[in-house]
């Protein structure tokens, strides 16, 4: 019979532990958290120094009872969830659900931790066990707390003064005002014109032979032409109109020189998200999910992570595999190392890499997908050890003109050695340029003016989203996705056509809202602050309560100032229409709620009709289909279309279906055809 029980979180990281295990061990999961904040109440007491009164969620009651059961037959109880706040806060959860205390203090509950479930690694863990590290569990109980009294607290305000059915959360709020600035960035840009020249020109080699190239003109009197390119267009045609009169050049400079590159450290959790964005068109949320199922099958790493050492056996393995592989000249001498910005190394000792890298995505029996993100995590651990790739770069300058007024430039570069770009493709354009002779005569065979116009800056994408977060300091690696699907789900932005973010209608209100009255709760600097107190909390130079009162004192206030000062007349202003409510007689007017614009009847309350605006649902920019020439793999007769959803809590989100809907009811999230591009760079 066992006498141990393992408690973990999953039941597939249960299956994978178990498999490893005698006889003695008991292996079972808590299906993710047994204790939280209610959902029904505040569940802080903000008079009694914020203490968090915890209840065991409904869904969870079975589980725990089960657990209860196998822990008062169990002689000794092992804590094997993640090591990190969440998984630490959870052991410390069960301790107290499972009414675990009296045997704590007789030493029968062992925490463990490990970062790859391993069978060499749960050995390890089990011959070191540690006790709960409570500045970790206080961490994540002041995060939890600071949320619940930002959400719970600021919500209601924007029911009363806004509309009905939002909310407002402490980072994701932040994450909204990025998006919403960047679009008014856009919406102010004005376009600006500028010229480029290029000319042809062929000379000498060192060969002595005679080769053209394509040149830039850089530089008007020595002086250097800065970017984006010349602003006034006289200046511009003079000089186009002096390289075609007077063609004669000459080459004045060629820097011929051998340039690598190194590759990138493995993955930390928020660059395998930017890349898996990137490359296969995963969201954020979906490359999580699909990184905890490898991690619980024990193929990677823990995929929670800021840290970017690697263990010595991984190290040695690598090498080992690139030499049989691909040769000696494909693997490093000695171990390349990389160093990360994180101050919490005892929360992730480890990047995130492949269990055994002896084990490609052909020798793992996965479904397509997962498979796909581990060759993904595979490819970026064995490039980090090989060597860098090598180019050839050719640089040449060439003047002409009247005193030699007009600098002319050229430059590129050739492959030599791929080194790690065997494993880790990149966008790399060939260009190569001729060896020319310096200081030799020639000739400018064509040159053309051309004139573009400056860009807005683009909108954020999963990716760019994530690495301006990170840049920022806002959120940490286990936080990044949910921060992405909270502020979708609330409606407060939406994803187009091009995949990149854009606020809605309702989402530019509550922003407008929060950084004019709430300016602390959305300011950047203050938010990156808030997340190294919680820092400090987790490496015990802080205290919990502290960085809570210290937050909550000056928020409190203000909040009950606004909710004097603020009118909802002035935040949400009604617009008159010509029409009449056909239920009272009396106009309609065009108001603003959680999904957009709609009409509804001045008479409301006592007449509550509404009606969704022509033109969009719920007050959504207007929406067209987009085909995408692909045959309904279902009823291979209609074409697959982009379509919005329309009710529940997906409304606004992009999905792709049969165009014979009703008839066929075929439909997928994923834009078809990018699933299967494996996108490089």
């Amino acid at each position: 019979m066992p006498n141990k029980l393992i408690i973990v979180e999953s039941p597939t990281k249960a299956n994978t532990i178990t498999k490893f295990l005698g006889k003695e061990y008991e292996v079972d999961s808590s299906f993710g958290h047994v204790r939280d904040l209610p959902k029904s109440e505040l569940g802080v007491d903000v008079e009694n120094d914020f203490e968090p009164k915890y209840v065991i969620p409904t869904k969870a009651r079975k589980q725990v009872n089960k657990l209860r059961k196998e822990a008062e037959k169990a002689e000794e109880i092992i804590l094997a969830t993640d090591e990190d706040r969440e998984g630490e806060a959870i052991a410390f959860h069960l301790v107290e659900a499972l009414k675990l205390k009296d045997k704590l203090q007789e030493g029968k509950i062992k925490r463990i931790a490990f970062h790859e479930i391993t069978k060499e690694a749960i050995e390890k863990a089990l011959k070191n066990p540690r006790e709960i590290d409570m500045n970790l569990v206080d961490a994540q109980q002041a995060r939890r707390v600071l949320d619940r009294l930002v959400g719970y607290k600021l919500s209601p305000l924007l029911w009363k003064k806004v509309a009905r059915g939002l909310s407002a959360g402490r980072v994701q709020s932040v994450a909204l005002r990025l998006i919403a600035e960047r679009e008014a960035e856009i919406k102010a840009f004005k376009p600006e014109e500028y010229f480029t020249i290029t000319a042809e020109i062929e000379a000498q080699t060192e060969k002595e032979e005679k080769a053209k190239a394509v040149f830039l003109l850089s530089k008007i009197n020595k002086k250097n032409i800065e970017p984006p390119g010349i602003i006034n267009k006289e200046e511009a045609e003079e000089a186009e109109k002096s390289l075609k009169e007077k063609t004669d050049c000459q080459i004045t400079k060629v820097l011929a020189r051998e340039v690598k590159k190194t590759p990138l450290p493995p993955f930390i959790t928020s660059t395998l998200q930017q890349e898996a964005v990137k490359r296969l068109g995963f969201s954020s949320k979906k490359t999580m999910m699909l990184a905890q199922r490898l991690y619980e099958k024990g193929l990677i790493t823990y995929m929670r992570t800021d840290s970017v050492n690697i263990a010595k056996e991984a190290l040695a393995a690598v090498k080992k595999i690139l030499e049989d592989k691909y040769g000696s000249a494909y693997a490093v001498e000695a171990p390349r190392k990389f160093s990360g910005k994180s101050k919490l190394a005892q929360e992730a000792h480890e990047a995130i890499r492949p269990t055994k890298p002896e084990v490609t995505s052909e020798d793992i029996e996965v479904e397509k997908d997962v498979k796909r993100l581990y060759d993904l995590i595979w490819r970026r651990f064995v490039a980090s050890q090989m060597p860098k790739a090598v180019f050839k770069t050719i640089t040449a300058e060439a003047e002409a003109g009247e005193k030699k007024k007009y600098t002319l430039k050229t430059s590129g570069s050739t492959l030599v050695f791929d080194g790690f770009l065997k494993v880790w493709p990149s966008k790399f354009k060939e260009n190569e340029v001729p060896p020319f002779k310096e200081n030799t005569e020639g000739k400018i065979l064509s040159a053309a003016l051309e004139n573009h116009f400056t860009q807005p800056p683009a909108r954020f994408n999963e990716a760019s989203l994530i690495k301006t977060m990170e840049e920022n300091g806002i959120g940490r690696p286990s936080t990044y996705a949910s921060i992405i699907s909270v502020i979708q789900a609330r409606n407060y932005v939406i994803k187009n056509e091009q995949r990149r973010f854009e606020p809605t209608e309702i989402g530019g209100v509550v922003n407008n809202l929060l950084t004019e009255h709430f300016p602390k709760i959305v300011d950047i600097g203050f938010t990156a602050d808030v997340e190294e107190e919680l820092d400090e909390v987790a490496l015990g130079v802080s205290k919990w309560r502290e960085v809570i009162s210290k937050f909550y004192g000056p928020f409190a206030k203000r909040l009950e100032e606004k909710y004097l000062e603020l009118d909802k007349k002035e935040i949400m202003p009604e617009e008159k229409t010509n029409e009449k409510c056909e239920k009272c007689g009396k106009p309609m007017i065009i108001k603003i709620g959680r999904f957009g614009k709609f009409l509804a009847c001045s008479g409301f309350p006592e007449c509550k009709n509404t009606k969704t605006l022509e033109g969009g649902i719920g007050g959504f920019k207007k929406f067209e289909s987009q085909k995408t020439g692909i045959i309904c793999p279902k009823c291979k007769e209609g074409e697959l279309v982009s379509k919005r959803v329309s009710k529940g809590r997906a409304r606004g989100k992009i999905f792709w279906g049969c165009s014979r809907y009703p008839e066929c009811d075929h439909a997928v999230w994923e834009k078809p055809g990018e699933e299967k591009k494996e996108k490089t760079g």
